[in-house]
């Protein structure tokens, strides 16, 4: 079966509204990269990656803080799907992120401030929450 990038990015969502990895590390390419346009540094590995993002779902776990990740779609800059993250409360947007796969695998995730969160459209779909 070959990765979409909608289905890339419901494993990250899955990740961000579970705060559990395991959904989403089977599907990273070793070569994977991570991109924040608030964070200097760009990830250039699957495994770097995951030691950056466990102690990050950890301290959101422990914070009491809740994260939203929502499956939405961009129509201008970069049309096609992504994921809303809100914080806190689900209408508190923040970022988009976006994916990019190359041979079913992710290559590569964004997460943006621009485009906005806002100009994305939302579905409501919140994958890996029983209830929103």
């Amino acid at each position: 079966m070959t990765l979409t990038t909608e289905q890339a990015l419901r494993a990250y969502a899955t990740m961000m509204n579970t705060l559990d990895a395991t959904c989403l590390a089977p599907l990273l390419a070793d070569d994977f990269h991570y991109a924040s346009q608030w964070v200097f540094a760009e990830i250039e590995s699957k495994t770097e990656y995951l030691e950056y993002i466990a102690p990050k779902l950890e301290a959101i776990r422990k914070s009491g803080s809740t994260a939203w990740a929502e499956i939405g779609w961009l129509d201008r800059e970069f049309p096609g799907p992504c994921v809303v993250m809100a914080q806190g409360d689900k209408d508190n947007l923040i970022a988009v992120v976006l994916a990019k796969v190359e041979e079913g695998k992710i290559k590569r995730l964004d997460l943006c401030g621009a485009p906005s969160p806002h100009s994305a459209r939302r579905t409501g779909d919140y994958p890996g929450r029983t209830a929103t």
